[in-house]
């Protein structure tokens, strides 16, 4: 791991060999995989798996109950969710979302829990994605929908 930052939070993570994370991350109870990029400002956090040779840009936020696979990237200001009625009161439970790998996440996307994204599937910036994305498709909008085949 090398840390290239002066102020960040990290606790209790896992971290592979040459991952590099940069400045005003916080990450905590996560486990990130060899040969990561971390950018600025990025949340991880308790329970998230990221696999080997991943880039997260700056400003994204990655909440518990997700798990990226390899080679996958989330583009700046990419936001997960985890709960489908979230309240500022009562319970509350996790629902687990999947990034399988290759997959790419556009900038501004917002990926709401539940989904899986398919193997080197990649969602437009902007989208909303709320249904699963096969493999090997692109989706853009809100709410996101396929429009083609890639690869």
């Amino acid at each position: 791991m090398k840390i290239l930052a002066n102020y960040y939070s990290m606790n209790d993570c896992e971290i592979g060999e040459g991952t590099v994370i940069r400045d005003f991350t916080n990450l905590y109870g996560c486990k990130i995989g060899r040969d990561c990029k971390i950018a600025a400002y990025v949340e991880i956090q308790r329970g998230v798996i990221i696999g080997d040779r991943c880039k997260v840009e700056a400003f994204a936020f990655i909440p518990s109950g997700v798990t990226i696979e390899d080679e996958v990237f989330v583009g700046p200001h990419a936001v997960f969710t985890n709960d489908l009625h979230p309240r500022a009161v009562g319970d509350w439970s996790v629902t687990p979302t999947v990034v399988k790998k290759g997959a790419a996440i556009g900038a501004g996307s917002v990926i709401v829990c539940g989904v899986t994204i398919g193997e080197n599937a990649m969602v437009g910036a902007g989208s909303v994605v709320t249904k699963d994305v096969p493999p090997g498709t692109l989706v853009v909008g809100n709410p996101a929908k396929a429009i083609k085949k890639i690869r």
